[in-house]
């Protein structure tokens, strides 16, 4: 085959083959098609899109360009969860040990922070000494022990994948939606599950801010699942506001536990229990999700979903202590309270501004090579439809970055707007696609 000759067809809109398609992805992984030869590809592809079953073959090159995990030695069915990402979004850190709790296998491989979102691995590792690096056998080990395991993307888990995506970074490709899809699902499909759900995010904290892309990705995701006879159930979930309150890693890790030790914080909780209880069911351990709600609501009561929680973090080298007595953790030089300057009711938050806020403070990475303060965010009170008189705790903003402060108090008070009626009830669950 000739690499100009199938850039050709896709920039003239035709489709390729499966062979086409792997003829490419395998060449670039070794080496033999130059980067801009690749990226001639991604852009005639981006342009023209990629059907289901180009996604699907995109996807079984990247999976296959390195080790696929065989959890075959260990018994039961392996169910995950993929979340596109959003503003103190820490579900997996709760339904992993939850799940887990209900006698389901959770292996998990996440990312970390992607712009203004915040990232698994990053919280994950605000626990002292929580390793996210194991390797294959260690990765095993964990879940054969617990049931849950969370790292990241090793060297050889889809190679492929991390070529791929640094060239669409650099070529303005990054929003395509087949592109998207295959990224995400090599790596789920290499995790060795069973069944995966599905979180799409939408609104102004999300990537696809609107409805309409939102469920294209999400049936783009469900089709290629299907195409390698996995069971998978996607949700469109609400990303206009805060999931909870917390927002940076270790808040958010904090926040996790209480929710684990039963505290009730509503949208946070309802979101996880729709998710968590879609895994029990298609685990097996339940009749229906609602089924699996119930499951995972006594998970949490009766403690063993904490109990789950705490013996991951040990096995993976994590400090358990700090989980139990969360006060010795290191604090922040300057914790500012933030309050309202006017009245009225909460009609909208920019969530993606109060995304941003929280990078400022230095939860996040502004570049690559930034570190980040694993105890600065922002804890954000109010939610759409709560009536808001002035003076009234808006936020409390923790950072070691005292120049940032004023900028981000304005960037916070700028991303709420308050009306005199007051807004619809936000339906945290748009949507439930199978």
């Amino acid at each position: 085959m000739n690499p100009v000759e199938l850039i050709k067809k896709k920039r003239d809109g035709k489709i390729l083959t499966e062979s086409e398609i792997e003829f490419l992805v395998s060449n670039l992984t070794k080496g033999k098609i130059p980067d801009y030869q690749f990226s001639a590809f991604l852009m005639a592809g981006f342009l023209n899109g990629l059907n289901k079953q180009e996604t699907a073959a995109l996807t079984r090159s990247m999976l296959y360009s390195g080790k696929v995990i065989d959890l075959s030695s260990i018994p039961g069915i392996k169910v995950d969860k993929h979340s596109t990402g959003g503003i103190g979004d820490k579900t997996s850190l709760i339904l992993a040990p939850i799940v887990a709790a209900a006698g389901i296998k959770v292996p998990m491989i996440s990312g970390r922070g992607l712009g203004h979102t915040g990232g698994t691995l990053d919280k994950l590792e605000s626990i002292p000494g929580f390793r996210t690096d194991l390797n294959l056998s260690e990765y095993k080990n964990v879940i054969r022990k617990c049931g849950a395991v969370l790292i990241g993307q090793t060297k050889e888990i889809a190679p492929a994948d991390k070529l791929i995506y640094a060239l669409r970074d650099v070529t303005a490709t990054v929003e395509s939606i087949p592109f998207i899809t295959a990224s995400i699902m090599s790596k789920k499909l290499a995790e060795g599950i069973d069944g995966l759900v599905l979180d799409i995010k939408t609104g102004s904290g999300a990537f696809m801010k609107k409805m309409e892309d939102s469920k294209k990705l999400a049936l783009s995701l469900i089709n290629t699942a299907k195409a390698f006879d996995k069971k998978v159930i996607g949700f469109i979930t609400d990303m206009n506001q805060p999931l909870g309150n917390y927002i940076g890693n270790w808040l958010e890790i904090y926040e996790s536990v209480k929710v684990l030790q039963g505290e009730k914080v509503e949208d946070l909780l309802e979101v996880t229990l729709n998710l968590s209880g879609a895994m029990i069911f298609l685990g097996g351990k339940a009749k229906s999700i609602k089924e699996g709600i119930e499951i995972s609501k006594k998970m949490i009561a009766n403690g063993k979903a904490f109990e789950i929680f705490l013996k991951m973090v040990q096995l993976q080298g994590g400090n358990i202590s700090l989980l139990k007595q969360p006060e010795k953790y290191p604090k922040s030089k300057i914790h500012e309270k933030l309050f309202a300057d006017g009245n009225g009711f909460l009609e909208s938050t920019d969530n993606y501004e109060i995304g941003m806020a929280s990078l400022e403070l230095g939860a996040g990475r502004m570049t690559m090579a930034d570190k980040i303060d694993m105890k600065a965010g922002i804890i954000f009170y109010p939610k759409i439809g709560d009536r808001i008189k002035k003076g009234d705790l808006i936020a409390e903003l923790f950072t070691d970055k005292k120049e940032k402060v004023d900028e981000v108090k304005k960037k916070l008070l700028s991303s709420i707007k308050l009306s005199q009626t007051r807004p619809a009830q936000v339906k945290l669950i748009k949507s439930m696609l199978t």
